[in-house]
């Protein structure tokens, strides 16, 4: 069983384009795109963690928000973010609703959270720590990754494409004020 990760897709969200400069000419062409980017890098065998900001539409749209959910293969499992709103976290095609969520990802130990964490449950021990919601701002560091669409080219990604990525970012310069025990220096 395979993980895959990501965060913001901010489907029906029409000023995400502008706010992140993202290449779409429109909403329609932006949650298209990004469906099909899930649809097509998933498998119903896999399991994907949206850490956060789903959607960003009104309740009255939650029948369109479930069908596009149901369009992506797999379990879908939500954690949830700061655009998802009660009514969305109770549609039917979520595996599971998270706020922050521990994992293992084949041995490696994740925190999932929408929001971006100088340290967390495990931190000292190799345990890397997933996030969304600062879109293109900011990439990670060597222990905490941006896994939203806006740095991943709308497409979500598996632990050891994150891995990669993380041993090429730095060091947060706050680490070693929070956690003067690290193994990461």
């Amino acid at each position: 069983m395979a993980n895959l990760y990501t965060a913001d897709l901010h489907i029906g969200h029409a000023r995400i384009i502008e706010f992140c400069k993202r290449p779409f000419a429109s909403t329609k062409e932006m949650d298209s795109a990004v469906l099909r980017a899930m649809q097509e890098g998933m498998t119903p065998g896999e399991d994907l963690w949206i850490i956060g900001d789903f959607a960003f539409v009104r309740s009255d749209e939650a029948g369109r928000v479930e069908t596009m959910l149901a369009s992506i293969p797999g379990r879908k499992h939500l954690v949830r973010g700061n655009h998802d709103k009660p009514w969305m976290a109770k549609l039917p095609g979520w595996a599971s609703v998270h706020d922050l969520v521990e994992i293992r990802d084949g041995g490696s130990r994740l925190t999932l959270c929408h929001y971006p964490m100088i340290t967390f449950p495990g931190a000292l021990h190799g345990a890397l720590q997933l996030f969304g919601h600062v879109h293109e701002n900011w990439r990670g560091s060597r222990n905490a990754v941006n896994v939203g669409v806006d740095v991943w080219n709308f497409r979500p990604v598996g632990l050891a494409e994150i891995k990669h990525r993380a041993a090429t970012l730095p060091i947060n310069p706050l680490w070693s004020a929070v956690e003067p025990r690290s193994e990461l220096e």
